[in-house]
């Protein structure tokens, strides 16, 4: 209780320990495995009181509320297509929701437990299996968590019809070409970042005339006439009827904990992904490679 005799938001170890009826040796036992919702702060763990008893409520009976799945993260049309395919087929029996919060985002809701499952890239595909672990490594979570390969994309530009015709990065980069950029913490947005700085070039302050949250909201701004590009996936560039400049490939995953990934809604969505329907989609979108669909990425320790 607080000064004013109110539930506090946050418990201590001690709180949590006599709220759970537990000993504080378990409770740190739970800390270290990722499985109960926890943050530091100052040097101590705390413990907010809304999503310990959301933990408890999931916990009881295998997960009552194992009737939903909700995905943030990354955008993506393939995704987005699937998860659209599979609330059809379950009507009313479930709840398929997605948010595009970008990466970074996305992962500190997987952390706080405000989402199921988050949808991430960062960086090339060659080093995907390196640096997809070390980015999940970094919440106090994720040693409950369980990485999963969807595909593999074709990252770059999306072209307005202006520039359609443009061969590289440097075409872009001059005077009057207006961008779209992605918020900081977007897979989209560090890729171009990385592409940029290989090559010794910026975007100029007074080219960025948008900033977009989502790879959907990037391709609008462009199709709507208010950018000339902006970073994105190809997928991105189909759906809008869009010019497209490659500059790579990369992988895409999803995070989520190991009690989600075994939950029927979670299984089901990986059947739609492997399914002729999503397999169509991906190939009139273009730019994805699903051979390594529904591989299981190791999250070793340092």
């Amino acid at each position: 209780m607080n000064e004013a005799g109110e539930p506090r938001d946050y418990f201590t170890v001690k709180e949590v320990a006599d709220y759970l009826h537990l000993n504080e040796k378990k409770i740190y036992a739970l800390v270290k495995e990722g499985a109960i919702p926890a943050t530091k702060a100052a040097g101590k763990w705390l413990f907010p009181r809304k999503l310990v008893d959301e933990w408890l409520l999931e916990s009881a009976h295998g997960g009552v509320l194992a009737d939903r799945l909700v995905i943030a993260g990354s955008d993506d049309p393939l995704l987005a297509a699937a998860a659209a395919l599979l609330a059809s087929q379950i009507g009313a029996s479930g709840l398929v929701s997605l948010s595009p919060t970008g990466t970074r985002l996305g992962l500190a809701l997987l952390a706080q437990r405000r989402a199921h499952a988050v949808a991430i890239h960062w960086g090339p595909a060659a080093s995907a299996d390196r640096r997809h672990p070390q980015l999940v490594r970094s919440y106090p979570t994720h040693r409950s968590w369980t990485l999963v390969r969807l595909a593999r994309r074709e990252q770059g530009i999306l072209l307005g019809r202006a520039i359609v015709g443009a061969t590289g990065l440097e075409t872009l980069v001059r005077p009057g070409i207006r961008w779209a950029l992605r918020q900081e913490g977007a897979g989209s947005q560090h890729f171009l970042e990385t592409q940029l700085a290989q090559r010794g070039l910026t975007v100029a302050e007074e080219q960025i005339t948008a900033r977009a949250l989502s790879e959907r909201e990037a391709a609008a701004l462009i199709a709507r006439g208010q950018a000339d590009c902006a970073p994105g996936v190809h997928g991105a560039a189909s759906e809008f009827g869009l010019g497209f400049l490659p500059l790579g490939w990369e992988c895409f995953d999803l995070v989520l904990p190991r009690s989600v990934y075994f939950r029927r809604l979670f299984q089901a969505l990986l059947e739609v992904l492997r399914g002729p329907e999503i397999a169509a989609v991906a190939a009139s979108l273009q730019g994805y490679d699903l051979e390594p669909l529904g591989r299981i990425l190791p999250i070793p320790e340092d």
